[in-house]
């Protein structure tokens, strides 16, 4: 599909809206009126100062479909805004579809809610601008509001002086079928290990002489990946002995280690992590169906998985635990299955996330996008059984390529939440973060700005460019500058 704007440049931002009912498609933007021998299906957005019309065309073999719909008043005086509603208004009316969080896009809708509640707005205040303004079901409107609202008092902890430290480890004993995310299998990145973490220590000495300079206080460390896992408990202990070495840890309330794959975890390896002062790991099965772990490219049973965590426990690990709606050959069954097992095993944390199909993933979006209603029942059921049993959503997310345009939900029981996540998401504080493919997050203390820098992707861009990534790292210094 294209999309045609004329009158204004908000071409981004309606392809966003009109992508979410063309799964598996790319919409085009062009600017300009439509040509008149243009024979594939369009969108027209035009603005002439007065008037908003969006113009639907569809050639649909011997037949043609035209609808339109046209606004004099803006929504909430949002040209933008507006254009958006009638886009998902003609989209939902030709494909039967509803994207359960209306005219949102972006990958922060409880900061949305956030916003507002802390400019003063209620309940009703809050219906119109999300249920009748932005197109809302609601579930998500309540869903976001529970989110913002147990949020709320975690947020306040922070102050202005507040950081957190991300490290990545961008390798994995072998690639997940549906994973989009940049990692490298083991197998093929074997060498570069070595010397990758002797440039990450290095770069989390930068940054800890940064943050001592500038009177930060570390609260929350997140080891993501990729599988941090997949290192030794030697290499595991050399980083965390480096950021022992190189930050000040008196004032830290959390340390998260991302274990991830069961077939990457020892005993040795859990009790160096926890003995280097880490509190929480996450062990995430994704499912406990075996034939679909087999499916998807994982090297491991359900029951390893299990053997893990009861392990975790034993060495007093909080535990979170990640499960995926919609992965290829699961039912709903099959799903609740998974989420009841691990109600059952009780870990602090259990994230549900919705299958997200990308380009770089080895799923096909047509295939995948049969399961859409399936997937939509998967994750509102598991909502309804994790609060049965004393779970809430503390913090979410969305990603592009959600099946159903959905969301992925960490949900925890009261006071196991898990900062790190919330503090990121929120971007309530900075985040520097450490390792390829790691973008560091800087929030002004008294305006709330937001700069990004980003380290390059791939681990041996990583390696052979490290003297520009150190250089990067000088604009942490220019970005506070003396506010502190």
């Amino acid at each position: 599909m294209t999309i045609f704007i004329k009158g204004h440049s908000y071409g981004y931002e309606l392809q966003r809206v009109a992508q979410m009912f063309c799964f598996g498609e790319k919409v085009q933007i062009r600017e300009g009126v439509p040509p008149q021998d243009f024979t594939e299906a369009y969108l027209y957005a035009d603005w002439d100062g007065i008037t908003a019309k969006v113009t639907y065309y569809c050639p649909n073999g011997t037949e043609k479909k035209l609808l339109s719909n046209t606004r004099e008043t803006l929504i909430e005086e949002n040209l933008e805004l507006t254009f958006g509603v009638q886009i998902f208004e003609i989209l939902s009316a030709v494909t039967g579809l509803c994207p359960p969080w209306g005219v949102l896009t972006g990958i922060r809708p409880v900061k949305l809610f956030l916003k507002r509640i802390q400019e003063g707005k209620d309940q009703p205040a809050l219906k119109e601008v999300f249920l009748k303004n932005r197109l809302l079901e609601t579930s998500r409107f309540q869903l976001a509001l529970q989110t913002a609202q147990i949020e709320l008092p975690l947020l306040e902890r922070s102050t202005k002086d507040s950081f957190s430290l991300y490290v990545s480890i961008p390798f994995c004993p072998s690639r997940c079928t549906y994973c989009s995310f940049v990692s490298h299998s083991v197998e093929q990145a074997v060498k570069l290990i070595p010397a990758y973490i002797d440039k990450l220590i290095e770069e989390l000495a930068e940054i800890g002489q940064l943050a001592q300079q500038l009177k930060l206080k570390l609260r929350t460390i997140y080891f993501g990946g990729g599988t941090p896992t997949v290192l030794s408990a030697d290499q595991l202990g050399r980083l965390m002995e480096a950021i022992t070495k190189y930050f000040d840890l008196s004032d830290l309330w959390e340390y998260t280690i991302e274990a991830g794959r069961p077939d990457t975890i020892t005993k040795e390896k859990l009790e160096t992590i926890r003995k280097m002062g880490a509190g929480r790991i996450s062990v995430n099965p994704q499912t406990l169906s075996d034939s679909v772990l087999q499916t998807v490219g994982r090297k491991h049973t359900a029951s390893q998985c299990m053997e893990c965590y009861r392990l975790a426990k034993e060495l007093g690990f909080s535990v979170n635990m990640d499960l995926i709606a919609g992965l290829p050959t699961d039912t709903l069954e099959g799903f609740l299955h998974s989420v009841n097992g691990l109600i059952a095993a009780g870990p602090e944390n259990i994230t549900i996330h919705t299958l997200t199909v990308k380009r770089a993933a080895k799923l096909s979006a047509r295939e995948a996008r049969e399961q859409l209603d399936m997937v939509r029942n998967m994750v509102d059921n598991a909502k309804t059984d994790l609060e049965k049993a004393g779970y809430f959503p503390y913090y979410l997310y969305r990603q592009t390529g959600t099946l159903s345009s959905l969301e992925n939900v960490g949900y925890g029981k009261p006071g196991t939440e898990c900062l790190y996540n919330i503090y990121m998401m929120d971007e309530t504080h900075s985040v520097f973060a450490a390792g390829a493919g790691a973008c560091t997050r800087l929030r002004h203390p008294q305006t709330g700005k937001i700069q990004r820098i980003y380290n390059y992707k791939y681990p041996y861009e990583y390696l052979e460019r490290f003297g520009d990534i150190k250089e990067r790292k000088k604009q942490i210094t220019a970005f506070f500058g003396t506010v502190l």
